[in-house]
């Protein structure tokens, strides 16, 4: 990892190009939004976890992983507000005046046509637009299949289970991170032994059902759901079976990159009849991800 993560009350003044947004997804129209971007400025928490707890939708991704896609997009600096009940109060004037100008020594600053900033959103593209201590550069939205990308767009997408429309939208495969944990052994009674994750509540996940995925760069496929063919009593797993590979992921990070989904989740009337299906699921994910190509 190549980029500064700086908080905002340490960030020295100097001369910025710096692109502002929430950024949750960092999808194409994020990634206009930072193009030629030395720097970006975004907020943790997200801020309505401040503001509305209640309005505040599943994360596309977490700050590790954000953070790692705007790493990829050559961006030099990361800048993270501290967002709280203090932070939210100040108006659109003060951000501009102590945060753009005097802390960051903003020179240029993209945002999107969309974005609003300070207290009750009264900051707009228009009111940086008129500001001549640095220029100011709106980008409209993207578009992708005739219709506008969006955060809420691909939410929808990932929990319909659809991830090549999500793909295109992000601009690469959905990806979920979290810590390896111990199943009930199952799946390595029946053969085929996984890496389980307990999602976090806070994000989305794919809609229950059967993927081709990459987990950690190794072709899988995963389970997401409850296991209906056996009574476990249980909540949400994510069941990540490594194809032609064998490591003890215990405790370790894991991040699963979904390619495909193979079908949805179902109950199987024996174990035998399980294994079987199983058997084809690894094929089928296999399959798709020797023949994916890389955005």
């Amino acid at each position: 990892m190549s980029i500064e993560v700086t908080s905002l009350p340490d960030a020295e003044p100097r001369p910025r190009h710096v692109a502002i947004g929430t950024f949750d997804g960092v999808h194409l129209g994020h990634q206009a939004v930072i193009d030629d971007a030395d720097t970006v400025l975004t907020f943790d928490p997200h801020p309505l976890q401040v503001l509305h707890p209640a309005a505040l939708p599943k994360l596309i991704m977490p700050f590790s992983v954000k953070r790692d896609v705007i790493d990829g997009l050559g961006v030099e600096e990361l800048v993270v507000i501290p967002f709280d009940e203090e932070f939210a109060r100040r108006g659109a004037e003060d951000f501009v005046d102590h945060v753009l100008v005097e802390r960051l020594g903003a020179t240029k600053v993209s945002v999107g046509e969309n974005f609003r900033f300070g207290a009750k959103a009264q900051g707009d593209p228009e009111m940086l637009t008129s500001r001549p201590e640095f220029e100011t550069r709106v980008v409209p939205l993207v578009e992708v299949d005739g219709e506008a990308v969006s955060s809420t767009r691909i939410r929808a997408l990932v929990a319909a289970g659809d991830m090549e429309a999500a793909r295109r939208c992000l601009g690469a495969p959905f990806m979920v991170e979290g810590t390896v944990v111990a199943g009930d052994q199952r799946g390595r009674e029946l053969g085929f032994p996984t890496a389980n994750i307990v999602p976090d509540d806070r994000l989305a996940i794919p809609g229950h059902g059967v993927y081709a995925a990459f987990a950690n760069g190794v072709p899988a496929a995963v389970n997401v759901g409850v296991r209906p063919t056996f009574e476990t009593g249980r909540g949400v797993l994510i069941e990540t079976y490594l194809i032609d590979h064998e490591e003890d992921l215990y405790g370790t990070e894991l991040r699963v990159a979904f390619v495909e989904r193979l079908r949805g989740e179902k109950r199987f009337a024996g174990v035998e009849d399980l294994i079987a299906q199983m058997r084809i699921d690894v094929e089928d994910a296999r399959r798709v991800c020797a023949s994916f190509q890389r955005p």
